[in-house]
């Protein structure tokens, strides 16, 4: 079962909701019921941002397929046509006009909504550009800490400010006349990396960035597919990347589907009974294949299919079977934010305890995901504690979770979690502030309702 309610009051959130997302959902146990068939994530949001931001800086008009269907891409669209880019749809298809003459000061603030990865990668991308930009977003992006990225873009010559100094949003950057540096960022971040990258592009001389543990690596690729003069060099577990200014070309991109989404669903068909289930073009290159690993380590049984080696996508082919415990740490985990709250659930239903450690960047996410992970465990029967730097769950040993109303935060992952979790309960759980999804899923319970059968 699954059940949709809406409110006629205000949806709890401070960002509209622009699909009509219900502000509930009620998913009752699987019943009898399993994943089959076949799913096709939404597009990776990590892709879908760089894709716009590139054709945005390419000279000429650049093709986007597949591209994320989420409130937070749909802003960082929005802020490169206020940037001077243009855009077209075509059916299923974007066109973007775009070349750095385009690019200008906007004459509005530019809106990210709740998007973190938007307003980090947009700060680099605007402090290339002359002028004046003011970036701002919603309550939880006013938590989200911007020092990461206004740090080294200073000392590239932008200037950037913002409350307590730059380190909050909303943030004020006036860009151009830019100088390269070398830098290795404290945390490793691919937002930040890429964030130096683009205000590199515009930059006097190359920009160099270090990372001692390799994060995702969708700018370098997709730089790269543009005609940048980028070099990567792999250094055991870090990468150094070094970029030469210079023009940009128009692409073709055909965003893959979204791993961090996909996750979600090999999750699901994992824990429910019966369920086949394949997922469709999922990309699975660096730094966002963690999941799959984790799972197999958990005893999931999951295999590719179909690796294509030039896209770095693969159909994920999942079948339901028991899982066993285990840690989840060191150089993995930096990769494995997004998907530590579904990877929870999954140790939820597993045999032993779980640990997540290294991974104090889930405080600093849409919601404290530590806290929130907990919470949501907890009311379902699980036994789940925090760390200072992640958090402890241990399996129920088969037996059901319970029943509950759990809340969202406002975090489209916690909510989705809670949906997973929903399917090995005892009852129907109520998953209040489930509009949150907007901002990457709207259509989750519509694909969930198409293969839970």
């Amino acid at each position: 079962m699954v059940r949709l309610v809406t409110s006629l009051g205000p949806n709890g959130h401070d960002r509209p909701n622009r699909h009509n997302v219900a502000e509930e959902l009620v998913v009752g146990p699987a019943a009898g019921r399993s994943f089959q068939g076949r799913l096709r994530a939404p597009g990776d949001k990590s892709i879908s941002h760089r894709a716009l931001l590139i054709a945005a800086r390419a000279e000429g008009r650049s093709q986007v397929r597949g591209l994320s269907n989420g409130e937070d891409v749909r802003h960082t669209l929005e802020a490169v046509v206020a940037l001077g880019a243009g855009a077209e749809r075509a059916g299923h298809e974007l066109y973007i006009d775009g070349g750095a003459g385009r690019l200008h000061e906007p004459q509005n603030l530019v809106d990210v909504g709740n998007s973190g990865t938007g307003i980090r990668l947009l700060t680099g991308f605007v402090s290339a550009i002359e002028g004046l930009t003011v970036l701002q977003g919603d309550s939880s992006i006013a938590k989200r800490p911007m020092d990461r990225v206004a740090v080294p873009l200073r000392l590239m010559g932008a200037q950037v400010d913002g409350r307590e100094g730059g380190r909050f949003p909303p943030l004020a950057v006036r860009g151009g006349r830019l100088h390269g540096i070398e830098y290795t960022p404290p945390v490793p971040s691919a937002q930040v990396k890429s964030a130096v990258l683009f205000a590199g592009l515009g930059a006097e001389g190359a920009t160099t960035v270090n990372e001692p543990v390799a994060t995702r690596a969708h700018t370098e690729e997709m730089l790269a597919a543009a005609g940048a003069n980028i070099e990567v060099r792999m250094e055991g577990a870090g990468a150094t990347i070094i970029l030469q200014p210079g023009a940009l070309q128009a692409t073709t991109t055909d965003v893959p589907a979204d791993p961090s989404q996909a996750a979600f669903w090999a999750v699901a068909a994992c824990i429910t009974p019966g369920s086949d289930l394949v997922l469709e073009n999922v990309y699975v290159g660096r730094g966002r294949a963690g999941f799959i690993d984790v799972l197999r380590r958990m005893g999931a049984r999951l295999e590719l299919v179909g690796e294509d080696p030039v896209r770095r996508t693969a159909d994920i082919h999942v079948q339901a079977g028991p899982l066993v415990a285990t840690d989840v740490g060191g150089p993995e985990v930096a990769s494995l934010i997004d998907e530590v709250p579904v990877l929870a659930v999954a140790a939820a239903f597993a045999e032993g305890t779980t640990t997540f450690s290294g991974a104090a960047e889930l405080r600093v996410k849409e919601t404290d995901r530590v806290a929130t992970t907990v919470e949501l465990l907890t009311a379902l029967g699980v036994r789940a504690e925090p760390a200072p730097d992640g958090l402890v769950v241990t399996g129920n040993r088969g037996a059901p979770l319970r029943a509950a109303t759990v809340g969202s935060h406002g975090d489209h992952r916690i909510a989705m979690a809670g949906a997973v979790a929903a399917l090995g309960a005892d009852g129907a759980v109520t998953v209040r502030g489930w509009d949150a999804t907007a901002t990457s899923y709207p259509s989750f319970e519509e694909d969930m309702t198409q293969c839970l059968r």
